[in-house]
């Protein structure tokens, strides 16, 4: 029987289907990328925010109607945050939260076998252990996710994802260990290590998120770590102390900043000032010289000013990220954020991301014209027809480059002398 997934949001969802496509291998599936091949769609979907829940709905609809005689799974955050908005999706014959999840087999298996629905999504506990995992292979990628942590406690004002994802829960030393051990032997160099609140982890187990970072870097063939999005305050000197011992780590931190206004942060329930998340990028720079600072920044969150705006702009530009995901505030019921006062129309929060928008581009162009006539080492990840090759720098600079036999996977050395279309170019050496 042939399987198609639809993974919808972050990194971690892509390891949780990596997760489900394993385990239903070993069951003797097929994965296909093919819809029309498929017998069994599995929808793992996103809730961060109410238009992914839209899309998830859209998803599952669409298959049923396309494919009737087929059977319709759907998982991830979506049901796990609203049950019963799932339960009434009845285009979904099974439902899974990301709780159960690995359950998937057996529900199947009861479906089949009895064409009566299977609706199993069981609330997060407090205290409950890391689950899941590990994987010995990645989906069409030369850089492996290796999710290493779950949950998050932070309760942010405008976030559904700590309902949606329960607390914080460690995956143990030893098991990082043993599963980067099995991505590197199966060709992997990079791993990518995820998680819903990355930095955040060791807090259930007293575990250090350093000897996290070490054990997957472990592994003689495996090249490069590099971690997922990393909360500010999470980020000690001691921390990146050993962090900066770790030869193989990447020099790319993306630090989730939101706004650069203290009065928003605060009215956000976020757990720092402007004036940290500044210190901490001054201490990142030091202790990694030549990395690259990223991050996401909301626009028009409830009550924020022209001013409390231009001065987030203006923290933009004094930090000088090399990359920003800028999005505007969108309304997410089941949060604090959307009852409170002060909210924006559709037309201002659009003018303000297009604005800082600008700003980000500026300053990516800017970064990308300093690397220029430096050589630089890329993890080839594509090539195409005409014989030019993609990949990444290990401080996550785009590089298209000519020469040489490169493949993908292969770390090349290349010297940058120019600047593309959001990226630089080179020739390898």
């Amino acid at each position: 029987m042939h399987v198609k997934f639809y993974t919808l949001g972050c990194k971690v969802n892509q390891y949780e289907t990596d997760e489900m496509a394993q385990a239903l291998t070993r069951a003797g599936f097929c994965v296909t990328e093919n819809d029309k091949d498929a017998q069994v769609f599995v929808v793992n979907s996103c809730s961060v925010t109410a238009e992914s829940d839209r899309k998830t709905r859209q998803t599952v609809r669409r298959l049923k109607r396309n494919f009737p005689d087929s059977t319709v799974v759907l998982t991830g955050c979506m049901p796990q945050a609203f049950p019963e908005k799932a339960r009434a999706l009845d285009a979904a014959d099974v439902v899974l939260g990301n709780r159960t999840n690995g359950c998937l087999f057996e529900a199947l298996q009861a479906f089949l076998q009895t064409r009566t629905r299977q609706f199993h999504v069981v609330a997060h506990r407090a205290g409950e252990p890391f689950c899941g995992g590990p994987i010995a292979h990645v989906t069409g990628r030369t850089r492996a996710n290796l999710k290493i942590e779950d949950g998050c406690d932070r309760f942010c004002a405008y976030c559904i994802i700590p309902y949606a994802r329960g607390r914080v829960r460690s995956k143990p030393v030893d098991v990082i260990r043993e599963e980067s051990e099995t991505l590197a032997r199966a060709g992997y160099r990079e791993l990518v290590l995820v998680g819903i609140n990355l930095s955040a982890y060791g807090k259930d187990t007293g575990e250090s998120f350093a000897d996290a970072v070490a054990a997957a870097a472990s592994p003689d063939a495996v090249a490069r770590v590099r971690l997922g999005s990393l909360e500010p305050d999470h980020l000690t000197d001691e921390l990146l102390r050993r962090l900066a011992k770790i030869q193989k780590l990447c020099g790319q931190f993306h630090i989730s900043l939101q706004s650069g206004c203290t009065r928003t942060l605060e009215r956000m329930n976020r757990h720092y000032t402007a004036d940290e998340y500044a210190a901490l990028c001054t201490a990142l720079r030091q202790r990694f010289p030549g990395c690259t600072l990223t991050t996401d920044m909301m626009v028009g969150f409830p009550g924020e000013t022209e001013a409390d705006f231009l001065e987030s702009v203006a923290f933009a530009q004094r930090i000088g990220f090399e990359k920003i995901h800028v999005f505007p505030y969108s309304v997410r019921p089941g949060t604090r954020a959307a009852s409170f006062p002060g909210q924006l129309g559709k037309a201002e929060k659009e003018r303000r991301a297009a604005v800082l928008l600008e700003t980000a581009k500026r300053l990516r162009d800017r970064f990308f014209a300093s690397q220029v006539g430096k050589t630089v080492e890329v993890l080839c990840e594509q090539k195409a027809r005409d014989g030019a090759c993609f990949g990444y720098t290990a401080n996550y600079t785009p590089v298209r480059f000519t020469g040489g036999a490169a493949k993908p996977g292969d770390l090349v050395s290349v010297r940058l002398d120019g600047v593309g279309a959001d990226c630089c170019e080179g020739e390898a050496r």
